[in-house]
This record gives C-alpha cells, structure tokens and sequence, in this order.
C-alpha cells in the first residue's frame, strides 16, 4: 500500500520526487523518504517518520541535487513506523538504494542467510533483505544491476514492487513487481517509475504497466521491460485520458469535500455510452457483455459471485439486489479476503463479478485467480486502466471516475453502483427476464441519476445546512449506528464505513429488523440511528423499527424521500433525497452519509484526506 516514484532525466530530481510523493501520500503516510545520486556521484538519503511534510521540512535548507532518484511514502507492514524503518534502504557499502511495496514472506529466513554471510542490517523491515541481495549478487559475479536484480527475483515469496539504483550505473533505475502495482512513465528525455498513475500525471500521460513476474530498466532514453528469465517483451503505452489538474483539489478545503462534488459528473461517465436509444426505447450496451454472450460463455450460467472489500463489497450488496430482482439469478456477495481460504463451490456455471476501484486490491486479485482455476467465467470492475486486475478477467468494465485522492472512497463507490445498475440490466435483457418496455423504464430513471446528484448536492451542499448543524451535536458521539432494509441495507454499511473511517466514531450499519435481536441494548440518548427510510416496499417496517429506537430515547438521522412530511414525527434530522425507484436510490442516499461524515470529522479535526491507520490502495493480504 506503499507509494513508490522514481525519476531518471535530465531535471533535478529532487523537486519531482517530493511532488510525487505528496500526490501519493494518500497510499501511506507512516513515513517518506528520497535517495537521490547527487553530482558527485553519492547516494543522498533523507528520510522521516511521519508525514511528507516532516521530510520536506528536513530538506528544505539543503535539498540533494541529482538528475536521478527515488522517493519512497509507507505504510508500515514490518517494523514500527520510524526513520529507521523509512525507505529508502541501502546495502552495506552504500552503493545501492531500493524501495519496495509488498510483503517478502520468507524474509526471515533470507535475512538469517544474509547475516550469516557478514551483512549487517540497520532496520526491522522485510525490505532491507532486498538491497542486501542484491549487493551479494554483485559480489557474487553478477555483471551489472540488472544481473543481479533477475537473479533475486526467483528467490523471492509474497508481493513486492521495487525499485532500486546503483551509484556505480548512473543514469539506470531498475523496478521490478509481483501482485503489487508498478506504472512506467514515458516522459520527453526523462522516464519515471510510480505505483500510481496520479504521480505522473503533471508530467506525462503516456504509461506503460508491468505486469507480475516482470521488471524493467529505465534511463533518460530508453525503456524495456522484461521477464524475471531475461526474455524481453515489447508493449504500447498507454495513453491516460486524466489530467493533472482533475486530480488537484480545484480550491476545495479536502479531497473528500471535492470528490464528493464531483460524483455526478463520475455518475455521467460511468453511464456514457452504455445506455443506447433504440426506436422508441433504451437498450443497455455493454459491448464486453455481447462478446461474452456470443462466445457461448454465458450460457450455462446459473449462479453469480461479486468478490470485493470495504466500499467495494457494499456496492456489490446492492449490484446483488438488482442482479436478483431483475435478472433473477441467485448472487453471492463474498468479501474477497473470506472467499479465497473458504474452498468455495465455483465452476463453469458461475459468474463471478469482482470489484476494485484500485484494480490491485490484493485479496480480490488473488481470489479471481482462484475462481478462473475453477473455470468460472470473470468481469472485473475497476477504475484503473492496465491494473492487475485487468488481467485476470475475461473482461473489463472500467469505472471511469476520473482521480479519487482521498482514502474514503467516494466517485469510486458510485460509478461501481452505476457499473452494475447497467450491468444488471444487460444481464436482465440477455436472460429475457425484464420486458423492453421495463428494462427502458428503469434505464429512463438511471439516466436522471446524475442530475438528481447535482440537484441534491446543492441543496444539501450548502454552508450552514441541516447536515453541518446535524454534525455539530452528533461530533461528540462514541458510537452511532445506522439501519436499512433491502438495498437500504447496503447504504448502512457504506454509511457507517463513511463514518468511521474519517471522523474516528464507531459506527456499525445493521438490517432494521436484526435491531430487537441485539443491537438496540447499544442505543440511548448518546448513541443515536441514522436510518435509511426512503419510499420501498419495506418503508413501514423502517418506521416501525425507528419507533422502537425512540421508545429508548435515542435521537434519530433520517435519509428520506422528498414529500415525505410525515418522518419528521420520527426523527430529530432528516436529509432528503429526489423520488425514484427503490433499487436505484443507493446512489443517491449514499451522498447525505457522506457529507455527514465530512462535515463530523472537520467538528472533531480529523485527518480528513488521510485517516490514520489507512491507505487507499490495499495491496497486501
């Protein structure tokens, strides 16, 4: 979960490094740290505990000056977050640096090898085995970095993406990766290694992925990529539609605040060109679904399993509502983590679903290698262009939500809600479950989507609003719980994620009716219930459920839909929310939890962009 960037040119790389980093921030930010080879041919290393702006103030008087390096923000796995344990590490002569994202799993026995031969190590880390390594390989005969790198990676378990430079090769940087991102950039006389698109973007927009099993040597020049046996393999850049100013924060205070704004046009991408009038209706296209579909892959299909984590898996719960409903086949919602030490039932007849806005969560990917050794056919959601995830399934649907910055996630949570409202509908229309005349309802009312997002967002938006004055008493709180029934549910535990994560208050999202089956000891006048009560089938049971919470005097946050007059007799606050039909109003009840646990977290001063303990990206199991 770590943020790498490396940088060869003929700029002082110093600057680059920094900026990089401070745009990686949000994939860890336990420590940061640079190595740079400086005009008298020494590696420089500078490196602090705590956040960027710790390392930034340490150098700001005396800053490396080099047209290589490499910069390094962690979050830690091994070793307690010091400058010690900071990356970058180096061998015992001095000679190398190297950064590394992942877990070495056997890296106490190479250690045990290493020390025996004379090594001395300076640090807790897995990663410090790495350098060390790789200066034996040197000291072995190895004829040159990139020798001794390929010789390593064999020995190696677990994941890992690295990069590392030697003083005695100028102008070279070598990355190699296994299950955890690593991104080339090709820039005009200079290239660059990242873990992350959003590094790069201030500087080029033509990217190049490493796939697992693979590394790569850069310099100013040149870029080639090669398998860990030497073999080497051609591939096209790819050109990112992003620009550096959409991953900025345009004025706003946060991230989150920003991203949060932004969900409507996401909404609006994530639907173009899947919605397709036909005649007097509206068809789902999802091109990568015909092709299936054609293929006969499809076709004995019979049951489906959405593999996710966190914000990902709460969309999956209600990508399973509409699955259901409309395409009516049973679905299995799996937290991916669960799934691939649960020797699960899968086969030809499944569909699996797996959904990561990274594209490189490391329980889904593997999990998806499970399912395809099983023979289940695989479409991947993600956000990520050339992500490991892409890979692995037979197709892609990608989310297009532009940047997401901010550890909670937010554009990511939507568009992935929008992905399978359509996706659901498609599978409706091949299966010949929902007439033309429904499938062009439903599709009429996800159309409006987006500007019901922007309709709610200025309303409940707004400075001074019922949401920010909600905030302010609800600040103090230790605890809250949120409810909901049906796709309501899902919207409870995204809620109560939201909550969480960025204002640090316990939250805990439960089904309305498992309220009198335990949870509702938990509530009193200190502990109030945010409850999803929008118009369903299931709206009277809701009522009825808030009815007994107040029976133990504890306040109650209601999400509702416009008109409804009546719920203020059950609730001290309520956010409204535009009418539409009840599986499609996820999207938008989501936003008035977010906001809420934005608006909560400025009370309490959290850490809103960067909560502690987190990191957006959770490539390690």
């Amino acid at each position: 979960m770590c943020g790498i960037i490396g940088y060869v040119g003929e700029q002082n790389a110093t600057p680059i490094l920094i900026d990089g980093l401070a745009r990686l921030e949000y994939r860890g930010y336990d420590s940061a740290g640079i190595a740079v080879l400086d005009s008298q041919g020494a590696i420089v290393v500078h490196k602090r505990a705590g956040k960027l702006r710790n390392l930034s103030n340490a150098i700001s008087s005396s800053q490396p000056h080099g047209v290589q390096g490499i910069g390094h923000t962690r979050w830690a796995t091994h070793g307690e977050p010091n400058d010690i344990n900071a990356h970058p590490h180096v061998d015992c002569t001095g000679d190398l640096a190297l950064i590394h994202n992942g877990i070495i799993e056997n890296y106490q026995e190479l250690r045990k090898e290493l020390m025996a031969e004379g090594h001395v190590f300076t640090s807790q880390t897995d990663t410090e085995i790495l350098a060390h390594a790789i200066e034996r390989e040197l000291a072995q005969g190895a004829e040159n970095l990139e020798t001794a790198v390929r010789n390593i990676l064999p020995k190696l378990r677990g994941a890992y993406a690295m990069v590392v430079m030697s003083r005695k090769e100028p102008g070279k940087l070598i990355g190699a990766r296994n299950n955890a991102p690593l991104i080339i950039g090709a820039g005009n006389g200079e290239s660059y290694f990242a873990s992350d698109m959003t590094a790069l973007l201030k500087h080029t927009r033509s990217m190049l992925t490493l796939n697992d099993g693979e590394y790569a040597v850069i310099t100013a020049a040149d870029i080639r990529i090669h398998t860990i046996d030497g073999k080497q393999v051609q591939r096209t850049p790819i050109h990112v539609e992003w620009d550096a100013q959409s991953a900025e924060k345009d004025g706003y205070p946060h991230y989150l605040l920003k991203e949060i704004m932004e969900q409507p046009a996401a909404a609006q991408r994530a639907l173009l060109s899947r919605i397709k009038p036909l005649d007097d209706r509206l068809v789902p296209q999802i091109d990568e679904i015909d092709a299936l579909a054609q293929s006969g892959k499809l076709k004995n299909i019979s049951r489906i399993i959405m593999l996710a984590c966190g914000t990902s898996y709460y969309a999956s719960l209600i990508g399973r509502a509409m699955l259901e409903r409309w395409a009516r086949i049973p679905v299995e919602p799996w937290v991916a983590s669960e799934f691939r030490y649960a020797d699960p039932v899968v086969g030809p007849d499944t569909l699996v679903i797996a959904i990561t806005q990274s594209g490189e969560t490391a329980d889904t990917i593997a999990s998806v290698r499970l399912a395809k050794e099983s023979g289940a056919v695989v479409v991947g959601l993600t956000n990520m262009v050339g992500s490991a995830l892409t890979r692995e399934v037979d197709v892609t649907l990608y989310l297009n939500a532009g940047p997401e910055i901010s550890v909670p996630a937010t554009k990511t949570f939507v568009t992935s809600v929008m992905t399978l409202t359509v996706l659901a509908l498609k599978l409706a229309e091949l299966r010949d479950t929902l007439d033309a005349f429904a499938i062009t309802s439903l599709l009429r009312q996800v159309e409006t989507i987006p500007a019901k997002m922007e309709k709610l967002l200025e309303i409940v938006g707004v400075e001074n609003n019922t949401i920010q004055q909600t905030a302010k008493w609800l600040a103090p709180c230790q605890s809250a719980m949120f409810i909901g029934r049906g796709s309501g549910y899902a919207v409870a535990r995204e809620g109560a994620l939201k909550l969480k994560e960025v204002s640090y208050i316990h939250a805990e999202g439960y089904q309305a009716g498992e309220l009198k089956h335990g949870p509702i000891t938990l509530l009193d006048e200190f502990t109030p219930l945010l409850a999803v009560a929008t118009h369903s089938i299931v709206y009277e049971k809701v009522i009825s459920n808030i009815q007994e919470v107040r029976a133990r005097r504890a306040k109650v946050i209601a999400v509702a839909t416009e008109g409804d007059e009546l719920i203020h007799k059950h609730a001290e606050s309520v956010f409204y929310v535009p009418e539409i039909d009840e599986l499609l109003v996820p999207a938008l009840a989501a936003i008035p939890f977010q906001l809420l646990a934005y608006y909560t977290a400025v009370e309490r001063g959290c850490d809103i962009d960067q909560p502690r303990n987190l990191a957006k990206s959770v490539t390690v199991e």
